[in-house]
């Protein structure tokens, strides 16, 4: 259980409780949960949400974490995986999550992702992943501990992508082409007029090899955003089989999600973190052996 508090200021004097909850970060799924367990007092008395607050009033927030399942599937808790954990305070777990390792369960991968991590570690508790990261792609992976950072920080989490392709390039660009899915495919994704809005920053940080590295940012979050409109330009991702990147030199995408910056919900501390990128990606790197 978290508990949060809350004073109440002279901007919110007079107003309903559940406007004053909503204003400060609480979801409406968060705050009927708090009617149901009795989770929101002012004092030693219940706070109704139809009650009014006043300036100076205390309110204690008490938020229940009770599920341990993910979509459809029950997350078993698995204390043999390990992922580099970067950060960590009251609210949020960062992970440095390695490639090869889902972040959810599916019914192929039921035991060995990230939230089963989690839930070994964290027994009975929800798991919030707060973005997803293709199975292959490794790097930083932000899970709130309760409920009210997780909504809180869905859409305030500033992420940075490093990428490997074959081919020199030395201008920054964007590229803005809507996504869809590629014919029947339930995963493959492609750039196509139907598709919904898509748009990636990229700058190239080093040419090395023959190849490029870039450093990318988002603006929306489509599956497979990167791998889709870096194969669209015609430089697929070194390793990325699905979109028709070499694989002989790495076995899966070189996508790394290496800095991320965000507000913790409650301190509102800034919080930046960055992570070097794995040996694997930093191998396709190294300058060509002379004979």
């Amino acid at each position: 259980m978290r508990e949060l508090v809350l004073t109440v200021g002279e901007e919110d004097d007079g107003a309903l409780a559940r406007h004053f909850l909503r204003r400060h970060g609480l979801s409406a799924r968060v705050i009927n949960g708090l009617k149901q367990t009795a989770g929101l007092t002012r004092g030693e008395e219940i706070l109704r949400t139809v009650d009014r607050v006043y300036t100076g009033d205390v309110i204690r927030i008490k938020i229940e974490e009770r599920s341990s399942i993910t979509g459809e599937f029950a997350i078993t808790p698995n204390p043999a995986l390990y992922a580099e954990i970067v950060y960590e305070d009251d609210d949020v777990l960062v992970f440095n999550k390695p490639s090869d390792m889902p972040v959810h369960p599916s019914l192929s991968h039921a035991e060995d992702t990230l939230a089963n991590l989690y839930s070994a570690r964290y027994p009975g508790s929800a798991f919030h992943a707060l973005y997803r990261l293709d199975k292959n792609t490794s790097g930083l992976c932000v899970c709130a501990k309760n409920r009210y950072c997780a909504f809180v920080l869905a859409e305030n989490i500033r992420k940075t992508y490093y990428a490997v392709v074959d081919g020199t390039v030395t201008e920054p660009g964007t590229i803005d082409a809507p996504i869809g899915r590629c014919g029947d495919s339930i995963i493959k994704r492609e750039v196509r007029l139907d598709g919904q809005r898509a748009v990636t920053h990229y700058k190239p940080i080093a040419n090395v090899n023959g190849r490029t590295l870039f450093e990318i940012t988002l603006e929306t979050g489509r599956t497979h955003q990167i791998r889709v409109h870096f194969a669209h330009i015609g430089f697929p991702l070194c390793g990325d089989e699905m979109y028709g990147g070499d694989c002989s030199e790495i076995r899966r995408q070189a996508l790394h999600c290496g800095k991320i910056e965000f507000t913790s919900p409650v301190s509102k501390e800034q919080i930046g973190l960055s992570v070097p990128l794995p040996e694997d990606i930093r191998a396709l790197l190294l300058p060509s052996e002379t004979p």
